[in-house]
């Protein structure tokens, strides 16, 4: 079981992208959407400081970094999680750990594996420190319970040398398609079969017979 395309896209919402690194939250060295050195290499902390020159491939490394670090969130939810799952109980479960890193041990994923979905719902709310990511884990609880993505652009801001972020105003906002290209990475190229060679008509085919009697009779 993998993300939905909209579970991608709040989940990038809810992470915002920074095309340089930042401190969270928390104080964690992070780049892009939500990366950090625990999910492996690179580590934001030895990244260049400050806003890139390039701000496309920035944005583009971002949705690399994103591709790459999502797979192993959500292999981490198939293994803790032990009863069937609908697809946007899922996207929030991916999103609740992507953020926290803690389905292996949360109460929500005891009450949702002993079948009680209810409980598990509000268990979301656990997980509220700092009280900034609380409205974060009450859209995640609506979209587990009610299956409530959230709608619009996603937002790009810029960060300075010391790893701040200006939340004032996004210096770019990228549309849900724009986003779900970058998420899902580029097509693969198509393989180029080369013609196969023409039979040799006309003059070729009696030449080839002319010398091949020749050949028999020697």
């Amino acid at each position: 079981m993998h993300m939905t395309d909209r579970g991608l896209l709040a989940l990038a919402r809810h992470e915002g992208i920074v095309p340089g690194p930042y401190r969270d939250s928390t104080g964690t060295w992070t780049f892009g959407i939500g990366h950090t050195a625990a999910a492996g290499p690179p580590d934001p902390a030895e990244m260049p400081r400050g806003m890139p020159e390039d701000l496309d491939a920035a944005i583009r490394e971002a949705f690399r970094l994103f591709r790459e670090d999502i797979g192993s969130y959500e292999a981490d939810v198939r293994r803790a999680v032990t009863v069937p799952l609908a697809p946007c109980e899922f996207d929030a479960l991916v999103s609740f750990h992507y953020n926290t890193g803690g389905i292996a041990r949360a109460a929500l994923t005891r009450h949702l594996n002993a079948g009680n979905r209810v409980a598990a719902a509000d268990a979301f709310l656990n997980w509220r420190k700092p009280a900034s990511i609380f409205p974060r884990r009450e859209a995640e609880r609506y979209l587990f319970r009610d299956g409530r993505y959230p709608t619009g652009t996603i937002p790009v801001w810029g960060v300075d040398a010391q790893g701040r972020v200006d939340f004032s105003r996004p210096i770019r906002r990228l549309t849900e398609d724009e986003a779900l290209a970058l998420a899902r990475g580029p097509l693969p190229t198509p393989t180029v079969l080369e013609p196969a060679p023409n039979p040799p008509t006309g003059w070729l085919v009696r030449l080839a017979a002319f010398f091949s009697t020749l050949i028999r009779r020697v």
